[in-house]
């Protein structure tokens, strides 16, 4: 059975990685997707290759032109959007003695701001045609703790806990569902420049804390982007209709609220 049959969704984020993923996991339940991602070049080529049911829409979610404009172009190309997933993400580490403001505002603008407007944009399209859809926020079990040198990072993601439980309560009242998935270490390309900036600051060397982490999650290993796919799946579908801005932890046990 196609849970999501008749679905369009669009996905920030989604030439690689965890929103790749989805994109691949949505489609195979029935669904049509918007593949949105900064990288244009990656975002076609990774359409292309899932197939005529995934389209690529250019999306710099710092920009608030080019959120409206993916939210415009998804919806001529598909119809509608009745599913969000808010993935696109960046992370950096540092001690809190060298946070650079730079770095610190650029990070806000993807994870924050990013969520925040794009979740906007998606909502008010929703409203305006009466659908009444499903927003995902990609979170992080960062978000539930401070970590000696994340403290960016961990803030940006308790950040959008918090913007997803508050846009959940108001949002509800027009059948607009907005929940959050918070993934524990999911392993991944990006692995390779969150291990560098542990190599930096702790002297480790390449590839030690990957192995660290992985050994320290409970279930025995690191998540998979896989992993994180059957919850996508069923936050989007009617059955989850009565739930209402909640924070799920898929990290292998990793935390527990």
């Amino acid at each position: 059975m196609n849970r999501l049959a008749g679905k369009t969704a669009l996905i920030t984020g989604a030439a690689r990685g965890i929103g790749r993923a989805f994109a691949e996991a949505y489609i195979r339940e029935g669904a049509r997707v918007a593949i949105a991602d900064i990288d244009i070049a990656r975002a076609r080529e990774t359409a292309q290759e899932i197939g005529d049911a995934a389209i690529a829409i250019e999306l710099d979610v710092t920009r608030q032109d080019s959120i409206d404009a993916a939210v415009d172009q998804t919806a001529e190309a598909l119809g509608q959007i009745d599913i969000l997933i808010n993935n696109a993400a960046l992370f950096t580490a540092a001690p809190i003695t060298e946070i650079a403001r730079k770095d610190y505002d650029r990070v806000f603008a993807i994870n924050v701001s990013g969520t925040l407007f794009t979740m906007q944009a998606v909502a008010r399209h929703m409203v305006e045609r009466g659908i009444k859809g499903k927003i995902i926020n990609m979170a992080s079990q960062a978000g539930r703790r401070g970590e000696p040198l994340v403290g960016v990072y961990c803030a940006t993601k308790a950040a959008v806990i918090s913007l997803t439980q508050s846009a959940g309560l108001n949002l509800i009242q027009h059948g607009i569902n907005v929940n959050a998935i918070s993934p524990g270490v999911v392993d991944g390309e990006h692995w390779d420049g969150v291990d560098a900036f542990f190599a930096k600051y702790e002297g480790k060397a390449p590839g030690q804390k990957k192995k660290e982490v992985g050994e320290s999650v409970p279930f025995g290993r690191m998540g998979r982007a896989e992993d994180l796919t059957g919850m996508a799946i069923f936050l989007a579908t009617d059955e989850a209709e009565y739930i209402v801005a909640q924070c799920y932890n898929i990290d292998g046990g990793q935390w527990m609220s």
